[in-house]
């Protein structure tokens, strides 16, 4: 073993620390023993060790007062807790306290030996060189929007030319994508930036509040109202106003938005008199808008006023290349709060977070990545600190399109190679001919020759289907006397 292989065994029963001891050395690691948690001390700050595994109960020094005392010396330390005693409250306090793990007594060595592997495994993996994060990055300017991908290097460029414009814009995506993280970059860049950038979710208020929310409402203007009150329009005269689902906007306060966005000015619920207001609007939804629009619950005319510019966010399964970008910046980002030690991404867990679809975009890789600080404290991060769904579930390595481009690719490679190439030859009718037979050949045999579905299918009326069959020799099997002849042709 070429790296550190030395393990601590501490406990006050000689018995217990002489089994360890030759369990051990016989998978070829070196074996310390203490007999109390003061020689343990004393021991540890001599020597570098793998691991340590400690009793809880102990005269003097007990085996969590180690543990604390030990990730004070060395807080990246894998120190496993062990107890005969095996209650909720011992294995909380030890898991809370910074503990690699807590295993019960009798000991199962072939979980003792899973756990060495594992440590010894992580010691394998060394740190990968990073790049430091920008420290003169604004928090809210493009520098804080993660991404090297060409789609978001598109994004980067229409912010630096919307932010100077002052004009609406709309940004779209799925939930997750960090459409309010454009939205605050819009307004660092903007001539604004020194006035206020309110936010308001349009979803998450009750739409009978949400009137007084965005416009304000005076003194007794509804039971409640005990004094005026301000709106975020309001509050956001001469800066940034970013409603966020505005999709999810009643139909009558959709209208009032846009008397604001044509006069700028409003009234407060319950006022008389018109308030002006200069506000920059920004706008995002993570709904179809035009969906909405052809149902009635979205006006066009309000779209076409926010759709001034409009920016859409990609979900991060169509970036996964910036996925390990993302993720160092959130360990670096919450490793201070969350772990005891440096933590990063091991080369197999970076492949799998690589691979994965992300229906929660990137909030969901903020959460995994907590999530994998806490369970993993210091050291690689690993399969095994990774929720089950990752290991379970990855994308294909190309997307079905870049598929599609592959498999025609190496067909007319195959075809040229094959075929000696002559002037008069029309590749073109050559190629859509045969793939246009193959096409129709399996989708009736899909199914078992019946022409009306596979028309349906193929999105051509029963005769063109005919004709075509017709036209390119295709053979009809035949269907089995089993099979229903309710859709006979």
């Amino acid at each position: 073993m070429d790296k550190n292989n030395k393990i601590l065994i501490v406990d006050d029963e000689e018995n217990i620390r002489w089994v360890f001891k030759k369990a051990l050395e016989k998978k070829g690691f070196q074996v310390d023993t203490a007999v109390s948690g003061e020689d343990a001390l004393n021991k540890l700050t001599h020597n570098d060790y793998l691991m340590v595994f400690s009793d809880i109960f102990m005269d003097g020094i007990n085996g969590l007062d180690l543990l604390e005392r030990a990730k004070e010396k060395t807080p990246h330390i894998k120190l496993v807790v062990m107890t005969a005693q095996d209650t909720m409250n011992n294995t909380i306090e030890a898991m809370r306290r910074g503990a690699y793990d807590y295993i019960s007594k009798p000991f199962d060595f072939d979980q003792i030996y899973a756990l060495v592997d594992r440590a010894y495994g992580s010691q394998q993996i060394q740190e990968p060189e990073m790049e430091p994060e920008k420290s003169e990055a604004g928090e809210f300017s493009v520098d804080a929007i993660i991404g090297k991908s060409k789609n978001m290097q598109d994004i980067f460029k229409t912010i630096g030319k919307a932010a100077a414009a002052d004009l609406s814009v709309l940004i779209t995506g799925e939930s997750g994508t960090g459409k309010e993280m454009v939205a605050r970059a819009l307004h660092y860049y903007s001539s604004r930036n020194d006035q206020p950038f309110i936010c308001i979710n349009c979803a998450a208020i009750a739409r009978e509040l949400l009137e007084s929310e965005l416009f304000g409402h005076e003194k007794g203007a509804f039971t409640g109202a005990v004094e005026q009150k301000k709106g975020k329009f309001e509050l956001a005269d001469g800066g940034t106003l970013f409603l966020d689902e505005i999709g999810d906007m009643e139909l009558p306060l959709q209208a009032k938005i846009l008397r604001v966005l044509q006069d700028h000015q409003f009234y407060r619920v319950g006022g008389k008199d018109p308030i002006k207001v200069n506000v920059r609007i920004l706008a995002a939804t993570n709904q179809n808008l035009e969906e909405l629009m052809q149902g009635k619950r979205f006006r066009e005319d309000l779209y076409h006023r926010l759709n001034v510019i409009h920016i859409h966010m990609p979900p991060l399964r169509e970036r996964l290349e910036d996925v390990p970008l993302l993720a160092n910046h959130f360990l670096s980002r919450f490793s201070p709060r969350l772990a005891q030690g440096k933590v990063y991404l091991s080369p197999e867990a970076e492949r799998l977070i690589s691979q994965y679809s992300w229906r929660g975009n990137i909030r969901e890789l903020e959460n995994v990545i907590k999530r994998a600080l806490v369970l993993a404290l210091s050291g690689p991060i690993l399969p095994n600190h990774l929720p089950d769904q990752l290991l379970n579930e990855t994308l294909p390595s190309s997307p079905p399109n870049e598929q599609w481009e592959e498999k025609l690719q190496q067909l007319i490679g195959d075809y040229l190679a094959h075929n000696k190439w002559k002037e008069e030859d029309d590749l073109h009718d050559r190629l859509i001919q045969s793939m246009e037979k193959h096409l129709f050949e399996l989708l009736l045999n899909h199914y078992s020759g019946k022409q009306v579905p596979t028309a349906k299918a193929l999105g051509i009326n029963r005769n063109t289907l005919k004709r075509k069959i017709d036209a390119l020799k295709i053979q009809i099997k035949k269907k089995k006397p089993s099979e229903s002849d309710e859709d006979k042709e």
